[in-house]
């Protein structure tokens, strides 16, 4: 039986993320902090750490700069581990002047160093999901299946069966056919395939086993294929033996302004559904030298609070406040996160607005993204979910509030429906 170190490990870095703007207008997807201190590009890099998955190759294209500097800081195995992570950017190169025009075609514009691991099998994985997965079982059911590829498979209602890609298994747990987002009862009946009344149907996660030979006979034979989900699986079930890995842990596609911030919030619940304090499995990052946080006379409830922060005389509920937070007296935040700084503000310099929240602030239903500068009495109120405002300095999607990078709001400031 094969070696989990012949496994190469490739996490696709995403493309624009224009369903994340204005979280994306200076970074790509997986480099958007995510519960304070972590950013989403640590989920897939952990897991395979965790799995026992040493090589592993990050391709990025889109706003990468910020995603490099992370994982160059925070990955770096020592001289006597045979592990690397490394940065496969896109190129234009004598073959191809194209950008990558898709999560197969990005793969197939890396084959050349792809083969040059001599991994026999390729673990292919989206950075911009949220989830705890043991690779290694995976492998180990790919392997004693002799599959040709393994897709990751979850249980979905039949509520959810319109918004995801629907595969069929059979009982011997080859997947047999495939649908893309049915919406009608007619067409989503041949795809049943759980005897589960509330989840009978197995969507696909996104995450793939190839055989490195199989990868390369798709990216090779069929230039035409742009996508995996759209182009490359639904193909393969016709042609190879392609198997559904069971997953019914927690998981979810960070691909919304809403799903990112009902996702952060949900880590700031007693019981949160995802765990980040998994002794046996951690979720690593990048490891900062700062202080520990210093609370002063201030009431928080259900509050994730991270490393380096200052808070003082403030009321804080169900939120997040992320590294080097600076929240000042007198200010309430509700429903909110805020992702902190990537700096403090240098000593004896006079800024007019200082880094972070300042006094007398009312905030809700917001996201401050980092090193923003409140000035005092600022207030921000949620709109209704589905509305779009393009605001001065500021944006509303989906209802959220979001105050971009760098950005900084003027004393009195309000920002409410009217």
């Amino acid at each position: 039986m094969p070696e989990l170190n012949d496994i190469l490990a490739v996490i696709l870095g995403g493309g624009r993320g224009a369903r994340m703007f204005p979280l994306t207008v200076m970074r790509s997807k997986p480099a958007v902090p995510v519960a304070g201190k972590y950013r989403l590009i640590d989920i897939p890099i952990s897991n395979c750490i965790n799995s026992g998955i040493y090589r592993i190759a990050v391709l990025t294209q889109f706003n990468s700069v910020s995603l490099h500097r992370h994982i160059t800081r925070t990955y770096q195995f020592d001289g006597f581990h045979t592990g690397w992570v490394q940065i496969l950017a896109a190129e234009q190169t004598l073959e191809s002047e194209n950008w990558y025009q898709g999560t197969a075609d990005a793969v197939r514009k890396q084959m050349f160093e792809i083969r040059a691991t001599d991994a026999k099998d390729v673990l292919v994985l989206a950075g911009d999901h949220l989830y705890r997965m043991d690779y290694a079982a995976m492998a180990k059911f790919h392997w004693e299946h002799r599959a040709d590829i393994t897709v990751a498979v979850q249980p979905v209602a039949r509520q959810d069966a319109p918004r995801f890609g629907i595969l069929k298994r059979e009982a011997d747990g080859h997947i047999s056919d495939f649908v893309e987002k049915p919406k009608t009862k007619s067409e989503q009946a041949p795809f049943i395939s759980r005897d589960d009344k509330e989840r009978p149907f197995l969507g696909s996660m996104g995450i793939y086993l190839f055989k490195t030979e199989v990868l390369m006979h798709f990216m090779t034979n069929h230039l035409d294929f742009d996508d995996f989900g759209a182009d490359v699986i639904p193909s393969a079930i016709h042609t190879h033996a392609v198997y559904g890995y069971d997953f019914d842990g927690y998981w979810r596609d960070i691909g919304t302004i809403r799903s990112f911030y009902e996702t952060n919030l949900q880590m700031t619940e007693p019981n949160p559904p995802f765990n980040f304090y998994d002794p046996k499995q951690p979720i690593y990052t990048n490891a900062r030298v700062l202080p520990g946080s210093i609370v002063e006379d201030s009431r928080l409830k259900d509050v994730l609070v991270s490393e380096g922060c200052r808070i003082q005389k403030a009321e804080i509920t169900h939120s997040v406040v992320g590294v080097r937070s600076q929240i000042r007296a007198g200010t309430i935040i509700k429903k909110s996160i805020m992702m902190g700084s990537d700096y403090y503000d240098q000593p004896g310099k006079s800024n007019e607005i200082p880094l972070g929240v300042g006094p007398k602030c009312d905030i809700e239903g917001a996201i401050l993204d980092k090193n923003v500068r409140l000035g005092k009495g600022v207030v921000i109120r949620p709109f209704p979910p589905g509305v779009d405002v393009d605001g001065a300095g500021w944006v509303v999607r989906d209802g959220i509030v979001i105050i971009p990078k760098d950005v900084v709001i003027k004393a009195g400031t309000r920002i409410a429906p009217k």
